[in-house]
């Protein structure tokens, strides 16, 4: 338990679990009270399992173990003034919101010629729309409390290609773009703006058919799996390893720190 960010209160979207959890806990655990959100309903067009309530209340409590102030919502991010009515009422709860974790999103692997206008509408309308919805909704209220720290959750696929994964690649890429036009826009209001680009990480989104789906994918073009082996010795990451970047960038460490793209991605990008 730390305190440095003692006194802010942060937003993350996709919170009931895995890195959005990670992400709020390691905040509150460092002095932080936060507002956690997700859609905890069965999300369009995945393999993986989705969300739950319980798995938001799961979350509540972990924060609250901290001892840090927490207030949850169920919303779809695709839905922008559910989402507003949600942070709003947030804030006036807790006073003030000085860092935004848009962390929500999917994934949907399929090889290009499988994926279908539903596939792409879908990845794009949540991964995308949903990320401008987040930071429209919370932006306002961290240029009133005078500056503040938007963290936008891309991937390596933001990075470089990611194959089998084109509306996933093509999301994650304009959120980085995303990231670095807020980020122009905000500074004179003392906001900065950037984008986390992880490797893989061990979540839940790699449960129900995921693995069989990228599998299949993969069976079309075996040369392209290379691509997702990472330069360090590590499989995967944990999102644990992500909140540590996550709770840098919403600190004062990273005060100077703006429309870049930090990347603990074990050195994926980098073949």
């Amino acid at each position: 338990m730390g305190n440095r960010v003692a006194g802010k209160v942060a937003l993350i979207t996709g919170a009931a679990r895995g890195q959005g959890r990670a992400h709020a806990v390691r905040l509150a655990e460092e002095g932080a009270d936060v507002i956690v959100v997700d859609v905890c309903a069965p999300l369009p067009s995945v393999a993986y399992d989705s969300a739950t309530p319980e798995d938001l209340e799961e979350t509540v409590r972990e924060v609250e173990k901290t001892g840090r102030r927490v207030v949850s919502g169920i919303v779809d991010i695709r839905d922008f003034d559910a989402l507003r009515a949600i942070v709003d009422s947030a804030v006036g709860e807790l006073g003030r919101l000085d860092v935004i974790v848009a962390n929500a999103g999917i994934c949907v692997p399929k090889a290009w010629d499988k994926t279908t206008p539903q596939i792409f509408d879908d990845t794009l309308s949540t991964n995308v729309t949903g990320t401008w919805n987040t930071v429209m909704a919370g932006a306002p209220h961290l240029v009133a409390a005078g500056g503040g720290s938007v963290i936008i959750i891309s991937s390596a696929a933001g990075l470089k290609v990611q194959p089998f994964m084109v509306p996933y690649t093509t999301s994650k890429f304009a959120v980085r773009g995303m990231a670095k036009a807020f980020a122009a826009e905000l500074a004179k209001d003392n906001v900065r703006v950037n984008s986390v680009h992880p490797t893989g990480v061990a979540t839940p989104m790699g449960s129900g058919r995921m693995r069989e789906e990228i599998g299949a994918a993969m069976a079309g073009d075996q040369r392209l799996g290379a691509m997702f082996m990472n330069m360090l010795p590590v499989d995967t990451t944990q999102p644990s390893d992500v909140a540590d970047t996550v709770l840098f960038l919403a600190s004062d460490e990273s005060k100077f720190i703006t429309a870049h793209e930090l990347a603990p991605d074990a050195g994926i990008t980098e073949f």
